[in-house]
């Protein structure tokens, strides 16, 4: 694939973004524009959307890596800036691959599975961490359930994206769809790798790390059971 011009990728992306509709807000506003934007820099340096993959999940165990092994009070906050800048790329390698028409199934499983490691490691690491610091054990233990249900909402996504027909497509109006955005920003990776930034305030950490969770439980309870439902009528 040879290298494209900044503008060139630029209005090939233009002409080929997702829709925004039904997403959480900082992965709509914040996270799918930086992503679109590295994808646009990564298409002009010849770059492919595997090896921004790889590099979204190097950032990302990097991240972890300080988090667990560092005690001082910067690596929490510097370990989710690391996060964050991997959940970017992770954007950026679907719209590369839209970019460069190299979009498939091996890179799309690829990418599911650097998602699917990630996102139960994120709270394993945080257990760890909290061991390292001698907080309570009953939020070590919230720490070790939530690496338990994102993995399972994780699966429960992609099992009912297979087996569930497609849903037509959407005619929400700005306003609903920026509420439902907004609205389920909690459950959006970078809810959680914010909270993480607070580690070092054991309080607040605590408040708001036990609250996401509470949040996560509720929801996927009412996820499974509608899915359940859906899947059932077939």
């Amino acid at each position: 694939m040879s290298r494209l011009s900044y503008e060139e990728a630029r209005r090939t992306l233009t002409s080929a973004r997702k829709a925004g509709a039904g997403v959480p807000a900082y992965l709509r506003w914040v996270n799918r524009p930086l992503g679109g934007q590295a994808a646009i820099l990564a298409a002009s340096w010849g770059w492919t959307p595997n090896g921004v993959t790889a590099l979204s999940a190097a950032l990302g165990a990097f991240g972890l890596g300080i988090l667990v092994i560092i005690t001082e009070s910067w690596a929490p906050p510097v370990a989710a800036l690391l996060l964050l800048a991997g959940y970017i790329l992770d954007s950026a390698d679907g719209q590369l691959a839209r970019i460069q028409g190299r979009g498939g199934p091996a890179g799309e499983w690829l990418d599911h599975v650097v998602d699917g490691v990630r996102a139960p490691l994120v709270h394993i690491a945080i257990a760890v961490a909290l061991v390292r610091a001698d907080a309570p054990a009953w939020l070590v233990v919230v720490a070790a359930l939530f690496s338990v249900l994102v993995s399972g909402w994780f699966l429960s996504q992609l099992l009912a994206e297979k087996l569930l027909p497609k849903a037509p497509p959407r005619s929400d109006d700005a306003r609903r769809s920026a509420i439902e955005s907004f609205m389920k920003q909690p459950q959006d990776p970078s809810t959680t790798y914010l909270v993480l930034a607070l580690f070092p305030l054991a309080l607040p950490f605590a408040v708001a790390y036990t609250a996401l969770f509470a949040w996560h439980v509720l929801i996927f309870a009412a996820s499974l059971r509608r899915k359940f439902a859906q899947l059932r009528a077939l």
